[in-house]
């Protein structure tokens, strides 16, 4: 007799496609960048509500996993909300929602290819220009 242990895995994850995205993001989810700062600043998605917070971070030992994550985004968002996770190409993003459902948010998505598919498909983005200074 098996026993199934019921914690997320990435095969439990819904994840949505970024024409799925815009639409949802229009009707009021909000959008959860999990890219680096350095990623984030310059070029984002056009959404109302953004918020920022890296899965991963830069440290003199490398890049490792943001520890204070779930600790930064409980801080921002209510596990309640309608959250669209999204990244670069869709990794982070994945590893993100998996980690996100397992600490009890409900209505949390995965943005299947990131920020290059919505690139690809002409969506609007908001672009920073680099100040001259």
């Amino acid at each position: 007799m098996s026993q199934s242990i019921s914690s997320p895995k990435a095969e439990q994850v819904v994840s949505v496609d970024v024409s799925q995205a815009k639409a949802l993001l229009q009707s009021g989810h909000q959008y959860l960048d999990v890219r680096y700062i350095n990623e984030s600043l310059l070029e984002r998605i056009q959404a109302t509500k953004i918020v920022n917070i890296p899965y991963m971070v830069s440290t003199p030992q490398g890049r490792e996993k943001n520890q204070d994550f779930l600790e930064q985004v409980s801080s921002l968002l209510n596990p309640a909300d309608d959250i669209l996770v999204g990244c670069q190409s869709g990794a982070r993003s994945l590893n993100a929602t998996t980690e996100l459902l397992a600490a009890g948010y409900k209505k949390v998505r995965n943005v299947g290819g990131g920020y290059l598919a919505w690139v690809n498909h002409s969506f609007p983005i908001n672009k920073e220009e680099p100040s001259a200074n």
